[in-house]
């Protein structure tokens, strides 16, 4: 693995560092960042081990079992040389093997890196070679595969998992010391430039996430996590350790299940899962199934998350209409920060909103929102003052693994706060204003687009349309170009709703300008592998209607 990139200052006009400090969000709380998440696993294996960890399906792994697991893939890994620094690279669906991988990676000082079976073969090559990765453990039954193959060119050597009757290796152990500092995971998420660029993480940022989310969440042994997210989505490792630490279980829901409302109600309630993770659009999916079929089902549902996408105030009403004893967060942050850096409980006065919060930092994260001046530098802005956001403290990651240029474009030296456990600032292009000691999202700096002239957020246009009682989910992008570039509104229907109704539901609430010319009705909207809108299937789907290859969805 390359060495960090050297960073630059965060350039301030003179006071500012003192104006931003003083009007920084932060929620200081120490935390166990210097052991490892196995040391936890073994401890509640040693005092009570035929406990579930993980459950899949009928599938049953106590604690006991996931750490013989451990052990043993741990053994595969020293058997091919593994020590800290490496980097391990993982493919394959959601499975308990994959919780063990990443552990035993942990156990070893190494670097977990996923990469997903339905990539492309080349972009799998591109994310290995530029990841460094020097083995590969693929997860799949299938000895076949893009990933294998982009592993073949790559010169990465496959791990083979040991057999289920495979020895342990003796009891595994993670290295001794304060694990604090050492690259723990990276993540690779798309990139302006059409390649992805991998986030990493150090082992401090991780475990400050996972304990913020044991603390605001209140996790237990009795509770249990879903482990809904893909494998390469930032929020599927907080879902595997997270439980863990707090001796309670992790289920795993497969993608089969989250296909279909009914199936996913159905794993949901067979796991007896008390705290689910969903991108708005399938959580919208599950309300409306538990409409049909009645609360019961998820009776020991006690936490519904909301992450990747804004949260609509419309949805977050549905939310808390139909599941009355849940309790609902919205939850914010981006990869290169370890995930979350904010969480907010949504209850009746927030879904009341023109907009929801995305709340308060989470412990030992530090938030500024800073005003650029034009001349390269920046100020803390007023309260209620839009500006953008910046994130200090423990989330803070190392950059772009191996990619100096696009580390130092988004990660600074934090010149504000004298006392940064990292040193350093990540801008993180999103526009925020702060109310009330929150942060209130107001979207991205790079969704702000000129249509015939007139300058406007596409975020408001999409804030405004949601509010429609009949528009289950919608998306606005800029369709053609130059002279010829207009809006396009794409929208899912909850019921009969006219694009003309549509349009002057716009029209009585925004300048004419910001009402779309063109609009297209989906049963459902494209979504990327994570589950977000694809917004580039939807200029994609634009692109070929206006040239007659197709029809409208």
């Amino acid at each position: 693995m390359s060495d960090v990139t050297p960073l630059v200052d965060l350039r301030l006009p003179p006071g500012a560092a003192e104006a931003a400090r003083a009007r920084a969000l932060r929620n200081p709380l120490p935390v166990d960042t210097a052991s490892a998440v196995l040391d936890h696993v073994a401890r509640h294996a040693g005092t009570d081990g035929d406990r579930a960890a993980v459950v899949h399906g009928d599938t049953v792994v106590t604690y006991r079992g996931l750490l013989e697991r451990v052990g043993a893939i741990r053994a595969a890994l020293l058997g091919k040389g593994c020590g800290p620094g490496d980097v391990v690279a993982v493919t394959g669906l959601r499975c308990p093997d994959v919780i063990a991988v990443l552990l035993a990676a942990e156990s070893l000082a190494a670097v977990y890196l996923p990469v997903d079976p339905g990539w492309p073969a080349a972009r799998a090559e591109d994310v290995l070679t530029r990841g460094a990765a020097r083995w590969l453990v693929d997860c799949t039954p299938s000895a076949t595969g893009p990933v294998r193959e982009a592993a073949a060119r790559a010169g990465v050597e496959p791990v083979p998992l040991p057999g289920r009757t495979a020895a342990s290796g003796g009891t595994p152990t993670a290295a001794a010391g304060d694990r604090s500092r050492e690259p723990r995971y990276a993540i690779f998420t798309s990139g302006t430039t059409g390649r992805p660029k991998g986030a990493l993480v150090e082992h401090q940022g991780m475990m400050n996430h996972l304990w913020a989310k044991v603390f605001d969440l209140s996790l237990d042994r009795d509770d249990t996590v879903a482990f809904s997210a893909p494998l390469v989505f930032d929020i599927s490792v907080w879902q595997m350790l997270a439980p863990l630490l707090a001796g309670g279980t992790v289920a795993v829901i497969d993608d089969a299940d989250l296909a279909f409302p009914r199936r996913l109600t159905r794993a949901l309630s067979r796991s007896r899962v008390s705290v689910v993770e969903l991108v708005p659009t399938v959580l919208g999916w599950l309300v409306d199934q538990v409409a049909r079929t009645g609360p019961d089902a998820l009776a020991r549902l006690r936490w519904v998350i909301s992450t990747g996408e804004e949260l609509r105030p419309a949805l977050a009403r549905r939310v808390l209409t139909g599941l009355p004893e849940a309790r609902l967060l919205n939850a914010y942050g981006p990869t290169e920060c370890s995930d979350d850096v904010t969480h907010q409980v949504v209850g009746a006065a927030e879904a009341k909103l023109e907009r929801l919060p995305v709340g308060t930092a989470v412990v030992n994260a530090v938030l500024h929102v800073l005003a650029g001046e034009g001349d390269g530098r920046w100020r803390a802005v007023e309260e209620g003052e839009p500006g953008e956001l910046f994130v200090g403290g423990l989330p803070v990651g190392l950059g772009y693994l191996n990619d100096e240029a696009t580390t130092r474009a988004a990660f600074f030296r934090d010149v504000i706060d004298p006392g940064s456990p990292t040193g350093r600032l990540y801008r993180t292009g999103d526009l925020a204003r702060v109310a009330d000691g929150r942060v209130h999202y107001l979207g991205r700096a790079d969704r702000q687009v000129k249509v015939s002239g007139v300058r406007m957020e596409l975020d408001e246009v999409e804030v405004v349309l949601s509010r429609h009682p009949a528009v289950g989910s919608c998306a606005v992008v800029v369709s053609g170009t130059g002279g010829a570039a207009e809006l396009t509104a794409h929208y899912s229907p909850r019921g009969p709703v006219s694009a003309d109704e549509l349009k002057e539901h716009l029209r009585s609430r925004l300048p004419p300008a910001m009402v779309p010319g063109q609009w297209r009705s989906w049963e459902a909207l494209p979504l990327t592998p994570n589950g977000k809108t694809d917004h580039r299937a939807l200029r994609d789907a634009d692109a070929a209607a206006d040239a007659g290859q197709g029809a409208a969805p």
